[in-house]
């Protein structure tokens, strides 16, 4: 921005300190309100108080589903499998990215299955699968998480809060742990679905925990240009 200003003073004959200065106020100006929608993007999906538009998934032998004096959602152990799903409408499809922190407080298989929209598919992000240490997605080409490339060994600590952040698009699916990438592959032109079983119960969005107790918070949505 500057050398562009540098250049129109022989056309303007104004003060260089003067254009300098508008320039550079301008471009400060810019950077923040740029800055500032970028943040308010972010919706939030849970307000810590009620389950809103969350239900409890209805999985045979399912743990208590709760919400905490912390305003945490509590997917309590259950034989198999516990979680909530996204009754809205509301929500993309491709193109968007899903944050949340989750912890494990007791068991030892997957304490965040995270359940999203691929277009017209499903798919599930899991941390913490097959004995408390696999991550991946479950499916690609109708391999799950165990089989396909972006499993993973994650040693995750037990009442540790983890940052889990993924991103949707047509050409990848993405997935962080705090700030460690866990998950990069391309999937267009792949077959995208969901592990057969209950776990389908948490379409199109959902959470689930398996034999295991996972706390949820902070969880929230934004759609990507």
């Amino acid at each position: 921005m500057i050398i562009i200003c540098r250049k129109l003073l022989l056309l303007l004959g104004i003060s260089s300190v003067s254009l300098l200065v508008a320039c550079s106020t301008t471009s400060t100006n810019s950077g923040k309100a740029s800055a500032g929608k970028q943040a308010d993007e972010w919706i939030s999906l849970f307000d810590g108080k009620t389950l809103g538009k969350w239900a409890k998934t209805d999985f045979s032998g399912k743990g208590e589903v709760s919400i905490d004096k912390k305003g945490n959602l509590v997917l309590g152990m259950g034989i198999e499998l516990t979680g909530v799903h996204w009754t809205g409408k509301d929500y993309p499809t491709l193109n968007y990215e899903i944050q949340l922190e989750a912890k494990r407080t007791q068991g030892g298989d997957f304490f965040c299955g995270l359940t999203f929209p691929y277009g017209d598919s499903n798919a599930s992000l899991i941390l913490g699968g097959w004995g408390g240490a696999l991550v991946g997605i479950s499916s690609i080409d109708d391999f799950d998480a165990s089989e396909n490339e972006t499993g993973d060994v994650y040693v995750f600590e037990e009442n540790r809060w983890y940052k889990v952040k993924l991103r949707v698009t047509k050409e990848k699916l993405s997935a962080w742990i705090d700030d460690k990438q866990i998950v990069e592959v391309d999937v267009e032109d792949r077959k995208i679905s969901m592990r057969t079983g209950e776990i389908e119960m948490s379409a199109p969005l959902g959470i689930a925990t398996y034999s295991t107790t996972g706390v949820i918070r902070n969880i929230r949505l934004r759609k990507l240009d």
